[in-house]
Formats: structure tokens, sequence, C-alpha cells
């Protein structure tokens, strides 16, 4: 867990202050909406559907104990009661009252938390893969260098208002749980034939309107040259990047534009003027950071437990949870453990906060008082020892958070949607809700496996509609909330964008059609073959046709 030092806590409490004033200002009648806009995005404040929505930043994802104690808290006292954990590793409070927007900021800060570069045209909060040092595939542990990134885009006053909003991510693994490759910048650690920690860098991917895959623009960086190459990235991008169109001013129209190749040249050509400067990492600085993160005090285990394993024989509840929801541990005797915010009938990715509390003293009692939050909205006890699996299960189904079904059908992605968002043309969460109930039965979701479900109900694509495996997206028809279907999408290493697969369908169609896709599936499907794979076996032409066969035969 990454600790403040006295510069951090100083421009937190700084700007908490100065936010106060300005809402204090705009109240008054002392500044107006356009005046305020800029400022209220700069610390995380969005007016939503119903009512302000304030996204609190949680950097590569990683909480303590006390920060979600505060969460609950805020949520109790200042909203109603929950909050909604995001794809972007943040936290959204739905209902917020303007005028007490600067206390929930004050009171983040007492455990080092802010909603600083949430929202605005700016760097946005730095992601990473949720099991990063954990993971047994982990080459690097991203976490030092992904909190380089932050401190170094934070406040950075040339990027500040960049033609769009930007967001990072980096991996350290051999397999990419960050999704980098659809993130205007990505990057991917590994260490090189010298044993040195290197990047290759991606670009211009992202979803939204126009989804693309990034390009892969340099293989081999030197660990120490990363700011001053993402500089160069992002000065290109804020000297060309387009401002007249705010659907065309991603860095990812800019690569198309130029064209990879033509990018890269020119990103390298700034660089020659930034490489080796002030912003080069030193041996010294890396240190100085990691230094900040606690170290886990691992005891010394056996990896083999004989009461575990006589659990996993007796109780098949226990054994579902364990395939699903229990990951493996670099350290032996320790598993990583993702709680599951994904029950029928809740809105993926909502918790209570009585949820966070309870969650809060499951991670001081299993996992050194720290938790991580996944893209895929989603919690995890990262280092849990495997004696203690089956009383943190016990615990788990108490509060609601332990349902088996990491990685099926039901673990959906789901952005807020039109129940919240102003810019939504559908809803998304009802949508949720109805698939879950139609596919709430376990033995039949553990016969289709793994299956990636994710809902968007806009083209900004908060839900990543684009890379699941079946993708559904909210579009407006005259007026009415449509949803369109996509195939073939997915992310990590073999990160694709998925195929609209034809005309939208209605709200109350959508769980029909999603049957129609499992069934063509379960037909296709060859032995142990995942659902993606049929899908890139057999391309989407059988599965569409059994989706649209009643709408030919009436026509």
């Amino acid at each position: 867990m990454y600790l403040y030092d006295d510069i951090d806590q100083r421009l937190i409490d700084e700007r908490v202050a100065q936010f106060r004033d300005q809402t204090r200002r705009y109240l008054a009648g002392q500044l107006t909406d356009d005046e305020f806009r800029p400022l209220r995005l700069q610390n995380g404040l969005y007016i939503q559907r119903h009512a302000p929505m304030l996204r609190v930043a949680i950097p590569y994802g990683l909480l303590s104990s006390a920060q979600l104690r505060k969460l609950a808290h805020i949520a109790r006292v200042y909203d109603r009661g929950y909050a909604h954990f995001t794809t972007r590793q943040d936290i959204q409070f739905n209902w917020p009252q303007l005028e007490r927007v600067p206390d929930i900021l004050a009171e983040l800060a007492t455990v080092q938390m802010h909603a600083i570069q949430t929202s605005g045209n700016c760097v946005r909060n730095i992601t990473t893969d949720q099991f990063a040092g954990v993971a047994p595939d982990e080459v690097v542990d991203p976490r030092p260098l992904a909190e380089i990134l932050r401190q170094w885009s934070s406040f950075h006053p040339e990027f500040a208002y960049l033609p769009r909003k930007f967001k990072i991510a980096v991996n350290g693994s051999l397999n990419d749980r960050a999704v980098i490759r659809v993130h205007d910048i990505g990057l991917g650690f590994y260490r090189d034939a010298k044993g040195e920690i290197a990047l290759q860098v991606w670009v211009g991917g992202g979803l939204g309107r126009t989804p693309m895959i990034g390009t892969l623009i340099r293989e081999h960086l030197e660990w120490r040259h990363m700011l001053t190459y993402c500089e160069a990235i992002l000065r290109v991008y804020n000297r060309y990047g387009r401002r007249d169109n705010a659907f065309k001013a991603r860095i990812k129209i800019l690569v198309k534009a130029l064209g990879a190749e033509e990018f890269a040249r020119q990103v390298e050509e700034e660089w020659s003027h930034l490489k080796d400067g002030p912003h080069t990492i030193t041996e010294e600085e890396f240190q100085r950071v990691s230094g900040f993160f606690q170290r886990t005090n691992y005891a010394t285990l056996d990896d083999y437990c004989p009461e575990f394993e006589q659990q996993l024989q007796t109780n098949r509840a226990f054994a579902r949870w364990v395939e699903r929801c229990v990951h493996p541990h670099k350290v032996p005797g320790y598993r990583a453990v993702t709680l599951s915010l994904k029950p029928t009938g809740v809105a993926p990715g909502d918790a209570t906060a009585d949820q966070m509390d309870s969650i809060a003293f499951l991670a001081d009692r299993y996992s050194f008082g720290e938790l991580r939050v996944s893209h895929e909205q989603n919690l995890i006890l990262a280092d849990v020892r495997v004696s203690d699996l089956y009383a943190l299960w016990e615990q788990a189904k108490r509060i609601g958070v332990a349902t088996p079904n990491i990685g099926l059908l039901t673990d959906i992605i789901c952005c807020p949607g039109g129940d919240f968002c102003s810019l939504a043309n559908a809803k998304s969460i009802p949508i949720a809700r109805a698939i879950q109930e139609k596919f709430d039965d376990l033995d039949y979701l553990y016969d289709i496996g793994d299956l990636d479900l994710n809902i968007s109900g806009c083209m900004n694509s908060c839900g990543h509609h684009h890379v699941a495996h079946i993708g559904v997206l909210g579009v407006d028809k005259d007026g009415a909330e449509w949803y369109q279907i996509t195939l073939g999408g997915s992310q990590g290493n073999d990160a694709a964008i998925g195929t609209v697969i034809g005309p939208a369908f209605a709200a109350e169609e959508v769980p029909g059609v999603v049957q129609k896709l499992i069934e063509t599936y379960v037909a296709e499907r060859l032995e142990g073959e995942r659902f993606i794979d049929t899908v890139r076996r057999v391309g989407i032409a059988p599965f569409k046709a059994n989706v649209y066969a009643k709408e030919a035969a009436h026509a």
C-alpha cells in the first residue's frame, strides 16, 4: 500500500481548500455555470441525469481497509448508502449534494484519497492488473512505476487541457489483465535480455465511438525513460490532436490520421529533445517511491493444507467458489480472492455502505488490511492464507459477495447507463438484471464456462462492450431504447473489437437473444472449447442466423 509523503498530503489539502472556495463562489452567483464547469470537472464532479456525481480516484486500484471504511462513511452520510465501482478502478457516488462535495473531499483527504483528474481533458487515473505484486506470472511489479506516473501526471500544467481525456494503463505480467491495448497509452513492462526492466509502448487504443486496438510504436524502452517518452507522446497529441470536434479528439484518431509509422517518427523526434532530461527516472527516485509502499509480512507456509483439501472434497458449494473466485499467488500458502459484486438483482459494481464496512473487516482479518478494485468491477483480497479460505467464504456469503460467478456470463461489466448518466441513450442496469435472472442457474453457467458479457448505455463504452465476447450497446432509435449486439470481442493479450451482428433489439428481447447465442455455442462447440474460441473458429454467421431466424421466418 502506497503511503503519502508530506508533499502529497499538502497538495491534496490545498486542493480541497481551493475547491471549497470555488464552490462557495459558484453557489453565491459569483461564478457562472461555464466558469464553474472546468473547475468541478478537475475535481471529479459531474452533473448527471438526476443529481451531481462524484468520481473518486483509486490509483492503480489499490485500497486500504481504512480508506474503504471512509468510502462507506461517505456513502452513508453524504449519499444514499451505496456507491459504484467503475471500470477505471474508481468509485462513484451518484447522489451527493453539490454544497457538501467540499466536505466529502475534505473527508477523503484524511485517508489519503482525492477526486483530482477523475474527469476533464487530462490524464485520468492510472490503472493496472488487480493481481499486481502477487500474480505468479508477474515479471515486474508495475505499482511503483504506476505511482511515478501518477505523481508526474497529477497537476502537470502542460497536460491540464488536452484535446480530450487521456487514459494510461500499465501491466507487468505475462498475461495482460490491464487491457493496455485499448488505452491511449499502454505500457507493458518486461525483463530484457540483460534482465533489466523495459517497456513495450502501445498508443492509440480506445473504445467509444471509434473503437481501436492500440499500435505498438516501441518494442523496447528502458524503464528510466518512461516519463520522457510518455511526455513526447502527449506533446505530439497536444499539438496536433483535434479540438474542433469532440468525437474526433482522442489520440487514436490522430494516430490513424497520421499513420502509425509517421506518428511514431514524430514521437521519436520530440523525444530526442527530452531524452536524458530532468524527467529521466533515476535509480534513487525509483527506490524512494518504492519505499513508500508498505511491505507485506508474509509467513513461511506450506502450500498444501490438508484441512483445505478436505473442505474442497466435502463441500461442493465451497469448491465451486474456490474454482471461480480463488486465484494463484506467487507466495506459497497464500491465494488471491475475488469478492463478486455481481449477485443477481444488484447493479454490477454496486456495494452498500454496510458491505464496504464488512469487506474492510475481511481485509483486516485476512489480507493485511489491503484490497484491490478490478476493472471488471469486483473487489479483491490479494493475500489470503489457504487455511483461511473456508472461514472467509462463510463470512463473504453472509454479506452477499461470494457469488461464484467470476469469469462466467453473469459476471457482467455494466455502466450506470440511463438510470443515472445524462450521456446514455438507454438503460444498462435493467438489462444486466434481466440477463442475470434468466441465467440464474449455476449448473448451466458452469456448463457454458468462461464468457465475458459487457453492457454500455451509449457509444462512450464505459461498460467496455467492444471487447466483450458478447457486447450489448444501448442505442436511440426514434426516441426509444434499443440494444445492438456485438460478438467476438476480447481483452488480454489477444485483445480484439467485437463485430455487430445485425439490427438492434428491443429491451425485452435482449435476454432471449443472449439465450440464442448460447444455444448456438453449445451446438457448435468442440470438446473443451470456450465460447470465444468457438466464435473465432466458426465465425458469427451461425450465431446471427439463429438470432434472426424468427424474424426471417416471419418475413
